[in-house]
């Protein structure tokens, strides 16, 4: 450490300009003979030389003027060299952009952090060695997704800023910021789960199924595996079962990761008895599917719905402020026990809005109170899962995962009641 430190910087800047040029320079030698380019500037000695170029004008002169100079020259050549290849018809830009790019490596080897300088270095031989993956990948691409991300794009860096973060009434201790906040959160988790369900898992499995459905909601991904189960014989238990338990899974971990963002220490507090009931989770899932019969293949699942529509969006705002406007009303006048009994019957309902409302509003309860609603409302949550198996199901295919469903509704209240006498 102590060596590294004598190095002067500019040695090292300098090192590091001549390195990643090098770098690309091979990565982009190798692009043009894969793709049987003849006419082209160079590849790794010029790109070398384009980087040692920009790296010494920019440092030469504090005012930048000599660096904006060099530009001015470098572009114009690479105008003339554009110039000649489309007389061939070839219009590309791309290697005329990358000189460019190789030219600001000196400057950005000087001005930003070392990791700032590898990961362009990374994105630039991404770009070149993975040609093949990003065309499949545009090409796959739906014109919708587009508006769908300058959708989420709108929400997230548009809106939430000009929110003001004040109490939106005296009986709803959340402010508007933090409602559309817990908006955004859950919005990126769904797209997330949508993105990854509609272009990489087309054809899934059950388990797959439970696994990306339950990032999204464990409580729809339940409904949807026990429908396709639906007429199925005991045969199939071992995999129905080990699907629905990983949607349930998926919950906490979805849930864990959710209120870390909102609240780090209920997230420490929590981080123990979630993550008893993943591990155990995930033990039985392996049990279950180590065990597993030979069973009928089932249909495909059906399409995943969009979730980034403005109607959600709206009724999850609509929902959080109710259930914030209900906790501020049951614990100002029951307290904490009111508090749980609250969590358990919403449990029966849909528990995100009303667990990031007990995690953006200020009420009149201890920071373990909010933990015990939490563990509650997912508890009930889970024998609500499991009365969807049973009705929507119909036959034995369920019956594990009901078991298990149930047997983490009961751990929770246990839990809990241990956590109030501990209290």
């Amino acid at each position: 450490m102590e060596f590294y430190n004598a190095i002067p910087p500019l040695l090292v800047q300098f090192i590091m300009t001549v390195a990643f040029s090098f770098v690309v320079g091979l990565e982009f030698r190798t692009y043009h003979q894969a793709n049987d380019y003849k006419l082209n500037f160079g590849s790794t000695r010029t790109f070398v030389l384009i980087g040692v170029f920009g790296f010494i004008l920019y440092s030469l002169d504090a005012s930048k003027q000599l660096f904006a100079v060099g530009l001015f020259l470098l572009g114009s050549f690479l105008l003339m060299l554009y110039w000649r290849l489309s007389a061939n018809r070839q219009f590309s830009m791309f290697s005329t952009i990358f000189a460019l790019l190789i030219y600001l490596m000196g400057p950005i080897a000087s001005v930003f952090p070392s990791w700032f300088l590898v990961l362009f270095t990374v994105v630039l031989i991404l770009i070149l060695s993975e040609k093949t993956l990003i065309h499949h990948f545009s090409d796959q691409l739906a014109n919708e997704e587009i508006a769908t991300l300058a959708k989420f794009l709108i929400i997230s860096g548009v809106i939430l800023p000009l929110l003001p973060d004040q109490p939106i009434a005296a009986l709803l201790p959340v402010t508007y910021y933090r409602v559309w906040f817990a908006v955004l959160i859950v919005s990126g988790f769904s797209y997330l789960s949508y993105l990854v369900n509609t272009y990489f898992f087309k054809s899934r499995s059950l388990i797959i199924t439970g696994f990306l459905g339950g990032l999204y909601s464990s409580t729809a991904a339940t409904v949807v595996i026990s429908r396709r189960a639906n007429g199925l014989n005991s045969a199939s238990g071992h995999k129905v079962s080990s699907a629905l338990i990983m949607a349930t899974t998926m919950m906490y971990i979805r849930l864990l990761a959710i209120i870390f963002v909102f609240d780090r220490s209920l997230a420490s507090q929590l981080f123990a008895p979630f993550l008893i009931a993943i591990v155990l989770s995930l033990i039985t899932i392996s049990g279950l599917l180590i065990l597993k019969k030979q069973s009928p293949q089932l249909q495909e699942a059906s399409e995943v719905k969009h979730p980034l529509e403005l109607t959600t969006a709206i009724l999850f705002a609509t929902l959080f402020m109710l259930f914030a406007f209900l906790t501020n009303y049951v614990t100002h006048q029951y307290g904490s026990h009111g508090l749980n009994f609250l969590a358990i019957i919403v449990g029966f309902t849909d528990i995100d809005p009303f667990i990031l409302s007990l995690l953006s509003g200020k009420f009149a309860v201890t920071d373990s109170a909010i933990v015990s609603a939490i563990i509650l409302a997912s508890g009930s949550n889970n024998l609500l899962k499991s009365a969807y198996a049973v009705a929507l199901a119909r036959n034995r295919s369920v019956l594990f995962a009901v078991i298990w469903l149930s047997i983490l509704f009961v751990t929770s209240f246990l839990y809990v009641y241990q956590l109030i006498k501990l209290t």
